[in-house]
């Protein structure tokens, strides 16, 4: 291309309304990252990673922003539609597709149904966005910053909307990781309540006190009450005493 032409190119081409300051926000929030991931380290207190999953999150609104806009169903035919709840295995979430499919089942068989279906997709997604598989450690936040990291080095006013879109995907999988992180770990093995105070002087596998008051409640709920005898009309009740009558 001559220069007459790059430079025709250039006047042709006009960045997006809004996209500079977007840019260096998204630059600033990036920026900050790194002084919070220096203070963490294996086996940090859940309430360290809630400042890197706040500014993980500022960051991903950001970078989001600047990306086109994502299907909610990951659907291209129905991108705003119903999420269908029950998806099986290798299908979407569409629920307008997925219930053609399931009449196709009923008609055509199982062979209908096969060639209807959507090849599994590698990771789950949530409004769009991809959701890292488990587990998820520090060494996997780390790999995922190191990721957002090379990628804002190469993004700029004139970056195409790809690029914006790879960063976001980038760190929401990094936000995720962070999220799961900052949540209180299971130190009562009890899967319901996590975060409960533990009883130290429990057996093992009861020290949840939530789990362990609701026992004791349903404990004493099963006892039957004793009940009195009933006294018929004109018989009079005789008490047993606790203390013998003072003499007088």
């Amino acid at each position: 291309m001559s220069p007459a032409e790059q430079h025709g190119s250039s006047r042709g081409y006009s960045v997006p309304t809004g996209r500079p300051y977007a840019l260096k926000e998204l630059q600033a929030a990036l920026g900050s990252l790194g002084d919070h991931m220096k203070e963490l380290y294996d086996g940090a207190h859940p309430a360290e990673y809630e400042a890197v999953a706040d500014a993980l999150y500022t960051a991903f609104q950001t970078a989001a922003g600047l990306a086109p806009a994502k299907s909610y169903t990951g659907c291209s035919e129905h991108p705003n539609g119903a999420l269908d709840p029950e998806a099986p295995d290798g299908w979407g979430r569409c629920l307008i597709c997925n219930d053609r499919r399931r009449l196709g089942l009923r008609s055509q068989g199982v062979r209908g149904a096969r060639a209807a279906a959507a090849p599994p997709a590698g990771e789950q997604r949530r409004l769009g966005y991809p959701v890292p598989d488990p587990p998820y450690t520090l060494a996997a936040l780390r790999d995922h910053l190191r990721t957002v990291e090379d990628r804002r080095f190469h993004l700029g006013f004139s970056s195409p909307a790809e690029d914006f879109v790879r960063i976001a995907d980038d760190l929401h999988r990094a936000f995720i990781v962070a999220r799961e992180l900052s949540r209180p770990r299971n130190a009562s093995g009890c899967s319901e309540h996590p975060g409960a105070p533990i009883d130290p002087d429990a057996p093992p596998g009861e020290a949840c006190m939530f789990c362990a008051g609701r026992k004791r409640r349903a404990q004493r709920s099963a006892t039957t009450p004793e009940m009195l005898p009933r006294i018929r009309r004109g018989e009079r009740r005789q008490l047993q005493r606790r203390f013998e009558r003072p003499p007088g």
